[in-house]
Protein backbone atom coordinates (compact mmCIF):
# COMPACT_ATOMS: atom_id res chain seq x y z
CA UNK A 1 0.00 0.00 0.00
CA UNK A 2 1.53 3.41 -0.96
CA UNK A 3 0.83 6.56 -2.96
CA UNK A 4 1.83 7.23 -6.24
CA UNK A 5 2.37 10.11 -8.64
CA UNK A 6 3.54 11.18 -11.97
CA UNK A 7 3.53 13.14 -15.13
CA UNK A 8 3.50 11.92 -18.41
CA UNK A 9 4.31 13.80 -21.82
CA UNK A 10 6.25 16.62 -20.22
CA UNK A 11 9.17 17.57 -18.40
CA UNK A 12 7.49 18.60 -15.15
CA UNK A 13 8.45 16.37 -12.13
CA UNK A 14 6.18 14.44 -9.39
CA UNK A 15 8.16 15.61 -6.80
CA UNK A 16 5.61 17.97 -5.60
CA UNK A 17 3.16 16.02 -5.60
CA UNK A 18 4.46 13.07 -3.64
CA UNK A 19 5.34 15.20 -1.04
CA UNK A 20 1.71 15.71 -0.38
CA UNK A 21 0.95 12.01 -0.10
CA UNK A 22 3.67 10.57 2.51
CA UNK A 23 0.63 9.75 4.67
CA UNK A 24 0.22 7.09 2.61
CA UNK A 25 3.70 5.78 2.40
CA UNK A 26 5.43 6.96 5.57
CA UNK A 27 8.44 4.43 4.82
CA UNK A 28 10.29 6.28 2.61
CA UNK A 29 10.20 8.38 -0.98
CA UNK A 30 11.18 7.60 -4.53
CA UNK A 31 11.09 9.72 -7.42
CA UNK A 32 12.60 9.24 -10.61
CA UNK A 33 12.89 10.99 -13.80
CA UNK A 34 12.50 9.37 -17.31
CA UNK A 35 12.45 10.01 -20.72
CA UNK A 36 8.56 11.50 -21.00
CA UNK A 37 7.63 10.48 -17.69
CA UNK A 38 8.42 11.61 -14.03
CA UNK A 39 7.34 9.00 -11.59
CA UNK A 40 7.09 9.05 -7.59
CA UNK A 41 6.31 6.76 -5.12
CA UNK A 42 5.36 6.93 -1.37
CA UNK A 43 5.95 3.29 0.25
CA UNK A 44 4.50 1.60 3.08
CA UNK A 45 6.42 -1.63 3.14
CA UNK A 46 4.00 -4.78 3.55
CA UNK A 47 5.76 -7.08 0.85
CA UNK A 48 10.05 -7.61 0.52
CA UNK A 49 10.83 -5.15 2.80
CA UNK A 50 13.87 -4.75 1.65
CA UNK A 51 13.85 -5.34 -2.30
CA UNK A 52 9.87 -3.81 -3.12
CA UNK A 53 11.01 -0.16 -3.91
CA UNK A 54 9.70 1.44 -6.40
CA UNK A 55 10.16 2.53 -9.04
CA UNK A 56 10.72 -1.38 -10.13
CA UNK A 57 12.43 -1.94 -13.31
CA UNK A 58 12.50 -5.70 -15.08
CA UNK A 59 12.64 -7.48 -18.44
CA UNK A 60 12.60 -3.85 -20.06
CA UNK A 61 9.41 -2.25 -18.41
CA UNK A 62 8.92 0.09 -15.47
CA UNK A 63 6.03 0.15 -13.11
CA UNK A 64 5.08 2.65 -9.87
CA UNK A 65 2.06 0.52 -8.45
CA UNK A 66 -0.42 1.32 -5.03
CA UNK A 67 -1.78 -1.81 -3.14
CA UNK A 68 -1.11 -5.44 -3.52
CA UNK A 69 -0.87 -8.23 -6.20
CA UNK A 70 -2.28 -11.34 -4.45
CA UNK A 71 -1.66 -13.96 -6.96
CA UNK A 72 2.14 -12.71 -7.45
CA UNK A 73 2.88 -16.20 -6.26
CA UNK A 74 0.81 -18.44 -8.81
CA UNK A 75 1.71 -15.63 -11.65
CA UNK A 76 5.46 -16.84 -10.63
CA UNK A 77 4.82 -20.75 -10.52
CA UNK A 78 2.20 -20.70 -14.07
CA UNK A 79 5.06 -18.53 -16.04
CA UNK A 80 8.19 -20.09 -14.74
CA UNK A 81 9.43 -16.78 -13.88
CA UNK A 82 11.31 -17.99 -10.83
CA UNK A 83 14.69 -17.52 -12.32
CA UNK A 84 14.01 -14.17 -13.93
CA UNK A 85 12.70 -12.17 -10.56
CA UNK A 86 15.43 -9.90 -9.01
CA UNK A 87 13.10 -8.94 -6.27
CA UNK A 88 10.21 -10.59 -3.93
CA UNK A 89 7.67 -8.02 -4.84
CA UNK A 90 4.09 -8.56 -5.69
CA UNK A 91 4.42 -6.43 -8.66
CA UNK A 92 7.39 -7.51 -10.24
CA UNK A 93 5.72 -10.65 -12.01
CA UNK A 94 3.66 -8.12 -13.90
CA UNK A 95 6.52 -6.75 -15.50
CA UNK A 96 7.71 -10.41 -17.10
CA UNK A 97 4.14 -10.78 -18.15
CA UNK A 98 3.76 -7.64 -19.93
CA UNK A 99 7.14 -8.41 -21.58
CA UNK A 100 5.39 -11.45 -22.87
CA UNK A 101 1.37 -10.87 -23.17
CA UNK A 102 1.73 -6.87 -23.66
CA UNK A 103 -1.78 -5.10 -21.75
CA UNK A 104 -3.62 -8.72 -21.79
CA UNK A 105 -1.15 -9.23 -18.78
CA UNK A 106 -3.14 -6.53 -16.92
CA UNK A 107 -5.99 -8.77 -16.65
CA UNK A 108 -4.38 -11.92 -14.88
CA UNK A 109 -4.15 -9.53 -11.80
CA UNK A 110 -5.98 -10.80 -8.39
CA UNK A 111 -5.57 -8.18 -5.94
CA UNK A 112 -6.40 -4.18 -5.22
CA UNK A 113 -3.92 -2.13 -7.50
CA UNK A 114 -3.58 1.46 -9.22
CA UNK A 115 -0.77 1.70 -11.17
CA UNK A 116 1.42 3.22 -13.85
CA UNK A 117 3.16 0.87 -16.20
CA UNK A 118 5.65 2.15 -18.83
CA UNK A 119 6.87 -1.04 -21.20
CA UNK A 120 9.50 -2.04 -22.60
CA UNK A 121 7.85 -1.89 -25.98
CA UNK A 122 7.42 2.13 -25.38
CA UNK A 123 3.36 2.29 -24.27
CA UNK A 124 2.44 3.69 -21.18
CA UNK A 125 -0.33 2.41 -18.99
CA UNK A 126 -2.47 3.00 -16.48
CA UNK A 127 -4.84 0.31 -14.68
CA UNK A 128 -6.84 0.09 -11.93
CA UNK A 129 -8.43 -3.06 -10.34
CA UNK A 130 -12.17 -4.07 -10.64
CA UNK A 131 -13.80 -3.41 -7.85
CA UNK A 132 -12.19 0.26 -7.78
CA UNK A 133 -10.47 -0.76 -4.31
CA UNK A 134 -7.42 1.53 -5.14
CA UNK A 135 -7.76 5.33 -6.46
CA UNK A 136 -6.63 6.71 -9.09
CA UNK A 137 -7.22 10.26 -10.05
CA UNK A 138 -5.86 12.13 -13.49
CA UNK A 139 -5.51 15.79 -14.45
CA UNK A 140 -4.50 16.81 -18.30
CA UNK A 141 -1.84 19.51 -18.36
CA UNK A 142 -0.29 21.82 -21.06
CA UNK A 143 1.53 19.16 -23.19
CA UNK A 144 0.90 16.08 -20.27
CA UNK A 145 -1.10 14.48 -18.32
CA UNK A 146 -0.81 14.34 -14.51
CA UNK A 147 -1.85 10.68 -11.97
CA UNK A 148 -1.91 10.61 -8.06
CA UNK A 149 -3.42 8.66 -5.22
CA UNK A 150 -5.34 11.99 -4.26
CA UNK A 151 -6.08 15.18 -5.84
CA UNK A 152 -4.64 16.95 -2.67
CA UNK A 153 -1.13 16.16 -4.80
CA UNK A 154 -2.24 18.29 -7.76
CA UNK A 155 -3.20 20.88 -5.57
CA UNK A 156 0.01 21.25 -3.56
CA UNK A 157 2.29 20.56 -6.56
CA UNK A 158 0.64 23.97 -8.03
CA UNK A 159 -0.65 22.33 -10.79
CA UNK A 160 -4.76 22.66 -10.39
CA UNK A 161 -6.28 25.95 -8.52
CA UNK A 162 -9.12 23.90 -6.34
CA UNK A 163 -12.80 24.58 -8.00
CA UNK A 164 -16.43 23.17 -7.13
CA UNK A 165 -17.76 20.77 -9.43
CA UNK A 166 -21.76 21.95 -8.48
CA UNK A 167 -23.09 18.71 -10.09
CA UNK A 168 -20.97 16.70 -7.68
CA UNK A 169 -21.47 18.32 -4.84
CA UNK A 170 -25.40 17.78 -5.19
CA UNK A 171 -25.07 14.32 -5.38
CA UNK A 172 -22.91 14.34 -2.25
CA UNK A 173 -25.42 15.85 -0.35
CA UNK A 174 -28.19 13.75 -2.24
CA UNK A 175 -26.44 10.15 -1.52
CA UNK A 176 -23.50 11.03 0.81
CA UNK A 177 -21.27 10.59 -2.08
CA UNK A 178 -20.24 11.46 -6.16
CA UNK A 179 -20.93 9.72 -9.34
CA UNK A 180 -19.17 8.53 -11.73
CA UNK A 181 -15.72 9.69 -13.33
CA UNK A 182 -15.91 13.67 -13.22
CA UNK A 183 -14.09 14.47 -9.83
CA UNK A 184 -15.72 16.78 -7.19
CA UNK A 185 -13.09 19.42 -8.19
CA UNK A 186 -13.11 20.39 -11.52
CA UNK A 187 -10.70 19.46 -14.53
CA UNK A 188 -9.84 16.15 -11.91
CA UNK A 189 -11.37 12.80 -13.21
CA UNK A 190 -11.04 9.54 -11.47
CA UNK A 191 -9.87 6.55 -13.36
CA UNK A 192 -12.93 4.02 -13.38
CA UNK A 193 -12.93 0.95 -11.57
CA UNK A 194 -11.52 -2.00 -13.88
CA UNK A 195 -10.45 1.11 -16.15
CA UNK A 196 -7.34 0.42 -18.18
CA UNK A 197 -5.54 3.60 -20.20
CA UNK A 198 -2.84 3.92 -23.02
CA UNK A 199 -1.22 7.22 -22.90
CA UNK A 200 0.27 8.91 -25.49
CA UNK A 201 2.26 11.84 -25.87
CA UNK A 202 0.72 12.94 -22.47
CA UNK A 203 -3.17 12.38 -23.89
CA UNK A 204 -5.46 9.48 -23.11
CA UNK A 205 -5.17 7.46 -26.38
CA UNK A 206 -7.28 4.09 -25.45
CA UNK A 207 -9.70 3.36 -22.84
CA UNK A 208 -11.21 0.42 -21.75
CA UNK A 209 -13.05 -1.27 -18.77
CA UNK A 210 -14.18 -4.26 -17.52
CA UNK A 211 -16.62 -4.31 -14.65
CA UNK A 212 -16.30 -6.98 -11.57
CA UNK A 213 -19.04 -9.07 -11.86
CA UNK A 214 -18.85 -10.67 -15.36
CA UNK A 215 -16.69 -13.82 -14.93
CA UNK A 216 -13.27 -15.04 -14.49
CA UNK A 217 -11.15 -17.17 -17.14
CA UNK A 218 -7.25 -16.94 -17.14
CA UNK A 219 -6.25 -18.84 -19.87
CA UNK A 220 -3.55 -17.80 -21.83
CA UNK A 221 -5.07 -17.72 -25.26
CA UNK A 222 -7.98 -15.35 -24.49
CA UNK A 223 -9.16 -13.87 -21.40
CA UNK A 224 -13.54 -14.46 -20.44
CA UNK A 225 -15.22 -11.52 -19.83
CA UNK A 226 -18.47 -12.63 -19.19
CA UNK A 227 -19.10 -14.27 -22.47
CA UNK A 228 -17.03 -12.22 -24.77
CA UNK A 229 -13.04 -12.60 -24.94
CA UNK A 230 -10.19 -10.32 -24.87
CA UNK A 231 -7.59 -11.30 -27.29
CA UNK A 232 -4.12 -10.70 -26.45
CA UNK A 233 -2.83 -9.35 -29.86
CA UNK A 234 -3.34 -6.28 -31.64
CA UNK A 235 -3.03 -4.14 -28.82
CA UNK A 236 -5.72 -4.31 -26.03
CA UNK A 237 -9.10 -5.12 -26.83
CA UNK A 238 -11.78 -5.28 -23.46
CA UNK A 239 -15.30 -5.34 -25.00
CA UNK A 240 -18.28 -4.02 -23.28
CA UNK A 241 -20.31 -6.80 -21.80
CA UNK A 242 -23.99 -6.50 -23.06
CA UNK A 243 -24.66 -9.42 -20.12
CA UNK A 244 -24.21 -11.39 -17.62
CA UNK A 245 -22.25 -14.46 -16.81
CA UNK A 246 -24.53 -17.45 -16.94
CA UNK A 247 -25.49 -19.10 -13.79
CA UNK A 248 -23.38 -22.75 -12.70
CA UNK A 249 -25.01 -25.71 -13.12
CA UNK A 250 -27.57 -26.12 -10.38
CA UNK A 251 -26.33 -27.68 -7.38
CA UNK A 252 -27.53 -28.54 -4.38
CA UNK A 253 -27.29 -26.25 -0.60
CA UNK A 254 -24.72 -28.69 0.78
CA UNK A 255 -22.33 -28.57 -2.28
CA UNK A 256 -22.61 -25.13 -2.48
CA UNK A 257 -21.88 -24.22 1.07
CA UNK A 258 -18.60 -26.57 0.78
CA UNK A 259 -17.66 -24.70 -2.40
CA UNK A 260 -17.90 -21.44 -0.21
CA UNK A 261 -16.43 -22.34 2.20
CA UNK A 262 -13.17 -23.10 -0.52
CA UNK A 263 -13.62 -19.99 -1.79
CA UNK A 264 -13.48 -18.00 0.90
CA UNK A 265 -10.45 -19.65 2.71
CA UNK A 266 -8.68 -19.56 -0.37
CA UNK A 267 -8.94 -15.49 -0.73
CA UNK A 268 -7.97 -15.10 2.98
CA UNK A 269 -5.47 -16.98 2.76
CA UNK A 270 -3.90 -14.53 -0.26
CA UNK A 271 -5.20 -11.62 1.17
CA UNK A 272 -3.03 -12.26 4.44
CA UNK A 273 0.18 -12.24 2.51
CA UNK A 274 1.91 -9.86 4.16
CA UNK A 275 5.85 -9.61 5.90
CA UNK A 276 4.29 -7.31 8.54
CA UNK A 277 1.58 -8.16 11.08
CA UNK A 278 -2.10 -8.27 9.93
CA UNK A 279 -5.55 -8.65 11.71
CA UNK A 280 -8.76 -7.18 11.28
CA UNK A 281 -11.75 -4.99 11.92
CA UNK A 282 -14.58 -6.84 13.62
CA UNK A 283 -18.23 -5.86 14.07
CA UNK A 284 -21.41 -7.42 15.25
CA UNK A 285 -21.90 -8.52 11.48
CA UNK A 286 -22.15 -11.38 9.26
CA UNK A 287 -19.43 -10.25 7.32
CA UNK A 288 -16.23 -9.20 9.58
CA UNK A 289 -17.45 -12.60 11.21
CA UNK A 290 -16.89 -14.71 8.52
CA UNK A 291 -13.21 -13.15 7.71
CA UNK A 292 -12.25 -13.78 11.29
CA UNK A 293 -13.69 -17.33 11.33
CA UNK A 294 -11.06 -17.58 8.54
CA UNK A 295 -8.35 -16.11 9.87
CA UNK A 296 -8.67 -18.14 12.89
CA UNK A 297 -8.68 -21.20 11.03
CA UNK A 298 -5.56 -20.31 9.24
CA UNK A 299 -3.52 -19.05 11.73
CA UNK A 300 -1.86 -20.82 14.72
CA UNK A 301 -1.86 -17.39 16.94
CA UNK A 302 -4.85 -15.63 18.07
CA UNK A 303 -5.61 -12.56 15.51
CA UNK A 304 -5.45 -9.32 16.86
CA UNK A 305 -9.13 -7.75 16.15
CA UNK A 306 -10.39 -4.38 16.68
CA UNK A 307 -13.48 -3.31 17.74
CA UNK A 308 -15.52 0.23 18.04
CA UNK A 309 -18.62 1.23 20.34
CA UNK A 310 -20.46 3.96 20.94
CA UNK A 311 -20.36 5.80 23.96
CA UNK A 312 -24.17 7.90 23.68
CA UNK A 313 -27.73 7.34 25.27
CA UNK A 314 -29.75 4.45 23.14
CA UNK A 315 -26.44 4.01 21.34
CA UNK A 316 -26.76 0.28 18.81
CA UNK A 317 -23.29 -0.96 20.23
CA UNK A 318 -22.02 -4.24 18.43
CA UNK A 319 -19.06 -4.79 21.50
CA UNK A 320 -20.84 -7.33 23.43
CA UNK A 321 -21.51 -9.68 20.03
CA UNK A 322 -18.28 -8.89 18.72
CA UNK A 323 -16.82 -9.87 21.89
CA UNK A 324 -18.93 -13.68 21.74
CA UNK A 325 -17.10 -14.19 18.20
CA UNK A 326 -13.93 -13.18 19.48
CA UNK A 327 -14.24 -15.45 22.69
CA UNK A 328 -15.06 -18.19 20.56
CA UNK A 329 -12.77 -17.83 17.89
CA UNK A 330 -9.95 -17.23 20.28
CA UNK A 331 -8.98 -13.70 18.74
CA UNK A 332 -6.94 -11.27 20.47
CA UNK A 333 -9.61 -8.78 21.08
CA UNK A 334 -9.44 -5.12 21.84
CA UNK A 335 -12.09 -2.70 21.67
CA UNK A 336 -12.44 1.41 21.58
CA UNK A 337 -14.98 3.52 22.67
CA UNK A 338 -16.59 6.36 20.67
CA UNK A 339 -17.77 9.46 21.90
CA UNK A 340 -19.09 12.95 21.69
CA UNK A 341 -15.75 14.65 21.89
CA UNK A 342 -14.29 11.91 19.48
CA UNK A 343 -16.77 13.07 17.27
CA UNK A 344 -15.57 16.47 17.49
CA UNK A 345 -11.98 15.99 17.41
CA UNK A 346 -12.30 13.16 14.29
CA UNK A 347 -15.03 15.44 11.82
CA UNK A 348 -12.38 17.62 10.38
CA UNK A 349 -9.57 15.29 10.81
CA UNK A 350 -12.28 12.93 8.67
CA UNK A 351 -13.17 16.00 5.91
CA UNK A 352 -9.14 16.74 5.40
CA UNK A 353 -8.61 13.27 4.56
CA UNK A 354 -11.42 12.76 2.04
CA UNK A 355 -10.77 15.26 -0.19
CA UNK A 356 -12.65 13.43 -2.61
CA UNK A 357 -15.45 13.00 -0.03
CA UNK A 358 -17.96 10.83 0.68
CA UNK A 359 -20.36 11.70 3.38
CA UNK A 360 -20.90 8.63 5.28
CA UNK A 361 -20.81 8.83 8.79
CA UNK A 362 -19.31 5.52 8.81
CA UNK A 363 -15.91 7.22 8.12
CA UNK A 364 -16.17 8.63 12.01
CA UNK A 365 -15.43 4.94 13.83
CA UNK A 366 -13.14 3.69 10.75
CA UNK A 367 -10.78 6.59 11.71
CA UNK A 368 -10.79 5.51 14.98
CA UNK A 369 -10.55 1.89 14.81
CA UNK A 370 -7.22 2.94 12.27
CA UNK A 371 -6.11 4.81 15.12
CA UNK A 372 -6.44 2.48 18.01
CA UNK A 373 -4.57 -0.29 15.51
CA UNK A 374 -1.89 2.09 14.39
CA UNK A 375 1.43 0.88 16.02
CA UNK A 376 0.22 -2.87 16.57
CA UNK A 377 -1.21 -3.69 12.62
CA UNK A 378 0.32 -2.89 9.54
CA UNK A 379 -2.08 -4.86 7.33
CA UNK A 380 -5.99 -5.05 8.04
CA UNK A 381 -8.58 -7.45 6.95
CA UNK A 382 -12.20 -5.76 6.92
CA UNK A 383 -15.89 -7.49 5.55
CA UNK A 384 -16.57 -4.71 2.85
CA UNK A 385 -18.54 -6.20 -0.12
CA UNK A 386 -20.12 -8.99 1.68
CA UNK A 387 -23.62 -7.58 1.65
CA UNK A 388 -23.18 -6.64 -2.22
CA UNK A 389 -22.27 -10.24 -3.36
CA UNK A 390 -24.61 -12.27 -1.16
CA UNK A 391 -27.53 -10.15 -1.38
CA UNK A 392 -27.54 -8.41 2.37
CA UNK A 393 -29.09 -5.20 2.24
CA UNK A 394 -32.41 -4.71 3.22
CA UNK A 395 -33.68 -2.64 0.54
CA UNK A 396 -32.75 -5.94 -2.03
CA UNK A 397 -35.16 -7.68 -0.28
CA UNK A 398 -37.94 -4.79 -0.58
CA UNK A 399 -37.05 -5.07 -4.22
CA UNK A 400 -37.70 -8.23 -4.44
CA UNK A 401 -41.73 -7.48 -3.22
CA UNK A 402 -44.26 -5.74 -4.91
CA UNK A 403 -45.10 -3.16 -4.28
CA UNK A 404 -48.66 -3.81 -2.79
CA UNK A 405 -46.42 -5.29 0.07
CA UNK A 406 -44.20 -2.61 0.55
CA UNK A 407 -42.04 -3.48 -2.27
CA UNK A 408 -39.55 -0.54 -4.68
CA UNK A 409 -36.79 0.09 -6.55
CA UNK A 410 -33.51 -0.16 -4.51
CA UNK A 411 -32.52 3.23 -5.53
CA UNK A 412 -31.74 6.28 -3.45
CA UNK A 413 -34.27 9.62 -2.92
CA UNK A 414 -32.19 12.01 -3.26
CA UNK A 415 -35.05 14.42 -3.59
CA UNK A 416 -33.69 16.10 -6.81
CA UNK A 417 -35.36 14.25 -9.80
CA UNK A 418 -31.25 14.84 -12.07
CA UNK A 419 -29.72 14.15 -9.43
CA UNK A 420 -31.35 10.52 -9.56
CA UNK A 421 -31.63 10.63 -13.75
CA UNK A 422 -27.62 10.89 -13.08
CA UNK A 423 -27.62 7.55 -10.83
CA UNK A 424 -29.79 5.55 -12.81
CA UNK A 425 -27.64 6.24 -15.56
CA UNK A 426 -24.90 5.54 -13.79
CA UNK A 427 -26.44 2.64 -12.06
CA UNK A 428 -27.40 1.27 -15.17
CA UNK A 429 -27.07 -3.26 -15.26
CA UNK A 430 -26.47 -5.39 -18.35
CA UNK A 431 -29.18 -6.94 -19.47
CA UNK A 432 -30.09 -10.44 -18.65
CA UNK A 433 -30.03 -10.22 -14.97
CA UNK A 434 -32.61 -10.65 -11.92
CA UNK A 435 -34.12 -8.09 -10.19
CA UNK A 436 -31.57 -9.13 -7.33
CA UNK A 437 -28.62 -9.06 -9.31
CA UNK A 438 -29.36 -5.77 -10.69
CA UNK A 439 -29.54 -3.84 -7.49
CA UNK A 440 -26.75 -5.60 -6.96
CA UNK A 441 -24.83 -4.49 -10.05
CA UNK A 442 -25.52 -1.14 -9.60
CA UNK A 443 -24.25 -0.75 -5.72
CA UNK A 444 -20.83 -2.03 -7.06
CA UNK A 445 -20.76 0.30 -10.03
CA UNK A 446 -22.13 3.76 -7.73
CA UNK A 447 -22.31 2.52 -3.93
CA UNK A 448 -19.33 0.12 -3.49
CA UNK A 449 -16.47 2.58 -5.18
CA UNK A 450 -17.52 5.47 -4.04
CA UNK A 451 -18.41 5.39 -0.59
CA UNK A 452 -17.14 2.22 1.00
CA UNK A 453 -14.08 1.78 -0.59
CA UNK A 454 -13.14 5.12 -0.85
CA UNK A 455 -14.09 5.74 3.23
CA UNK A 456 -11.63 2.44 4.00
CA UNK A 457 -9.02 3.80 1.74
CA UNK A 458 -8.70 7.33 2.77
CA UNK A 459 -9.31 6.55 6.46
CA UNK A 460 -6.79 3.96 7.01
CA UNK A 461 -4.09 5.37 4.56
CA UNK A 462 -3.94 8.51 6.82
CA UNK A 463 -2.95 6.07 9.73
CA UNK A 464 -0.27 4.46 7.16
CA UNK A 465 -2.41 0.86 7.74
CA UNK A 466 -3.73 -1.09 4.35
CA UNK A 467 -6.88 -1.98 4.39
CA UNK A 468 -8.05 -5.73 2.59
CA UNK A 469 -11.05 -6.79 1.84
CA UNK A 470 -11.43 -10.75 0.65
CA UNK A 471 -14.61 -10.15 -0.41
CA UNK A 472 -14.01 -7.75 -3.19
CA UNK A 473 -12.12 -10.47 -4.51
CA UNK A 474 -12.61 -11.86 -8.55
CA UNK A 475 -12.73 -15.55 -7.37
CA UNK A 476 -15.18 -14.67 -4.85
CA UNK A 477 -17.10 -12.41 -7.23
CA UNK A 478 -17.33 -15.18 -9.79
CA UNK A 479 -18.83 -18.13 -7.51
CA UNK A 480 -21.24 -15.38 -5.35
CA UNK A 481 -22.86 -13.21 -8.07
CA UNK A 482 -24.33 -15.34 -10.58
CA UNK A 483 -25.95 -17.77 -7.40
CA UNK A 484 -29.26 -18.11 -7.74
CA UNK A 485 -31.85 -15.58 -5.76
CA UNK A 486 -33.09 -17.96 -3.60
CA UNK A 487 -29.60 -18.67 -2.12
CA UNK A 488 -29.00 -15.12 -1.69
CA UNK A 489 -32.39 -14.05 -0.05
CA UNK A 490 -35.27 -16.03 0.85
CA UNK A 491 -38.12 -14.41 3.44
CA UNK A 492 -36.98 -11.81 5.48
CA UNK A 493 -33.17 -12.65 5.45
CA UNK A 494 -30.79 -11.66 3.26
CA UNK A 495 -27.08 -13.30 2.59
CA UNK A 496 -28.91 -17.31 3.07
CA UNK A 497 -26.08 -19.27 1.81
CA UNK A 498 -23.33 -17.05 3.81
CA UNK A 499 -25.40 -17.59 6.60
CA UNK A 500 -25.76 -21.26 6.74
CA UNK A 501 -22.43 -21.25 5.92
CA UNK A 502 -21.80 -19.35 9.27
CA UNK A 503 -23.70 -21.28 11.09
CA UNK A 504 -21.84 -24.10 10.90
CA UNK A 505 -18.47 -22.76 11.10
CA UNK A 506 -19.11 -19.91 13.72
CA UNK A 507 -22.13 -20.73 15.69
CA UNK A 508 -21.19 -18.20 18.06
CA UNK A 509 -21.83 -15.44 15.50
CA UNK A 510 -25.97 -16.22 15.73
CA UNK A 511 -26.18 -15.25 11.93
CA UNK A 512 -29.75 -16.03 12.41
CA UNK A 513 -30.18 -13.39 15.49
CA UNK A 514 -32.09 -10.23 14.38
CA UNK A 515 -29.25 -7.07 13.59
CA UNK A 516 -29.73 -4.14 15.16
CA UNK A 517 -27.90 -2.47 12.24
CA UNK A 518 -25.19 -0.28 12.05
CA UNK A 519 -25.56 3.25 13.00
CA UNK A 520 -23.59 5.79 14.09
CA UNK A 521 -25.28 8.40 16.56
CA UNK A 522 -24.41 11.66 15.21
CA UNK A 523 -27.45 13.89 15.58
CA UNK A 524 -27.41 12.69 19.47
CA UNK A 525 -23.94 14.94 19.24
CA UNK A 526 -25.01 17.75 16.89
CA UNK A 527 -28.52 18.57 17.92
CA UNK A 528 -27.09 20.51 20.75
CA UNK A 529 -25.29 22.76 18.91
CA UNK A 530 -27.89 22.64 16.21
CA UNK A 531 -29.09 26.34 16.96
CA UNK A 532 -25.72 27.71 16.65
CA UNK A 533 -24.27 25.62 13.33
CA UNK A 534 -27.41 26.43 11.72
CA UNK A 535 -26.45 30.42 10.22
CA UNK A 536 -23.01 29.64 10.33
CA UNK A 537 -23.37 27.32 6.93
CA UNK A 538 -24.43 29.80 5.18
CA UNK A 539 -21.70 31.35 5.54
CA UNK A 540 -19.09 29.17 3.11
CA UNK A 541 -19.71 29.77 -0.14
CA UNK A 542 -20.51 26.33 -1.85
CA UNK A 543 -22.62 25.82 0.77
CA UNK A 544 -24.50 28.97 -0.10
CA UNK A 545 -24.40 27.70 -3.98
CA UNK A 546 -25.01 24.34 -3.39
CA UNK A 547 -27.78 24.54 -0.89
CA UNK A 548 -29.32 27.62 -0.22
CA UNK A 549 -31.67 26.44 2.55
CA UNK A 550 -29.16 24.92 4.19
CA UNK A 551 -29.83 27.14 7.00
CA UNK A 552 -33.59 26.19 7.39
CA UNK A 553 -32.85 22.74 6.24
CA UNK A 554 -30.56 22.38 9.66
CA UNK A 555 -32.58 24.26 12.03
CA UNK A 556 -35.41 22.18 10.94
CA UNK A 557 -33.36 18.52 11.35
CA UNK A 558 -34.72 15.61 10.52
CA UNK A 559 -33.41 11.70 9.62
CA UNK A 560 -29.89 12.60 7.94
CA UNK A 561 -30.32 16.27 7.29
CA UNK A 562 -28.25 17.58 9.15
CA UNK A 563 -24.85 15.19 9.39
CA UNK A 564 -24.29 15.55 5.62
CA UNK A 565 -24.73 19.49 5.54
CA UNK A 566 -21.95 19.89 8.69
CA UNK A 567 -19.81 17.41 6.59
CA UNK A 568 -19.27 19.17 3.43
CA UNK A 569 -19.18 22.50 4.77
CA UNK A 570 -15.93 21.51 6.81
CA UNK A 571 -14.76 20.05 3.87
CA UNK A 572 -15.25 22.96 1.82
CA UNK A 573 -13.94 25.28 4.06
CA UNK A 574 -10.46 23.17 4.14
CA UNK A 575 -10.25 22.32 0.39
CA UNK A 576 -12.05 24.91 -1.42
CA UNK A 577 -11.04 27.95 1.18
CA UNK A 578 -7.66 26.42 2.73
CA UNK A 579 -8.70 26.35 5.97
CA UNK A 580 -6.72 24.32 8.72
CA UNK A 581 -8.22 21.69 10.41
CA UNK A 582 -9.27 23.17 13.83
CA UNK A 583 -10.05 26.92 11.87
CA UNK A 584 -12.62 24.75 9.46
CA UNK A 585 -14.26 23.18 12.51
CA UNK A 586 -14.93 26.63 14.56
CA UNK A 587 -15.67 28.33 11.76
CA UNK A 588 -18.53 26.05 11.89
CA UNK A 589 -19.55 24.79 15.01
CA UNK A 590 -17.29 27.44 17.73
CA UNK A 591 -15.08 26.39 20.24
CA UNK A 592 -15.39 23.19 22.21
Amino acid sequence: MCGIAGVLGTGASAGAMIAALTHRGPDGVRVEDLPGASLAHARLSIIDLEGGWQPLHAAGATVIGNGEIYNYVELAEEHQLAGQLATGSDFEPLLHLYAKEGPAAFARLRGMYALCLIGGDGRTWLARDPFGIKPLYLLELDGGLAFASEPRAFVTAGLLRPELDEARAAELLGFNYTLGEAAIFKGVRKLAPGEVVEVKDGRVAYSKRVPPLMGRDRSPKAIRVGRAAMSTEPGLHIPTPTAAPSAPPHKGEGELIAQLDAVLEDSVRVHQRSDVPYGLFLSGGIDSAAIATLMARLNERPVTAFTCGFDAPGAKDERAQAEKVATALNLDWRETSFGEADFWRILPEVAWALDDPTADYATLPTWKLAEAAKGTLSVVLTGEGGDELFGGYGRYRRALRPAWLGGRPAEPRPGDPAVLARWREAARAPKGLTRLQQAQWSDVATWLPNDLLLKLDRCLMAHGLEGRTPFLDPEVAAFAFPLADRFKVRGRYGKWLLRKWLGRTCPAAEPWARKQGFTVPVEAWIAPRAADIAPRLSRVEAVRRVRPDAEAIFAAGGEGQRWPLLFFAVWALIHLQGASRTEALEAIAGRP
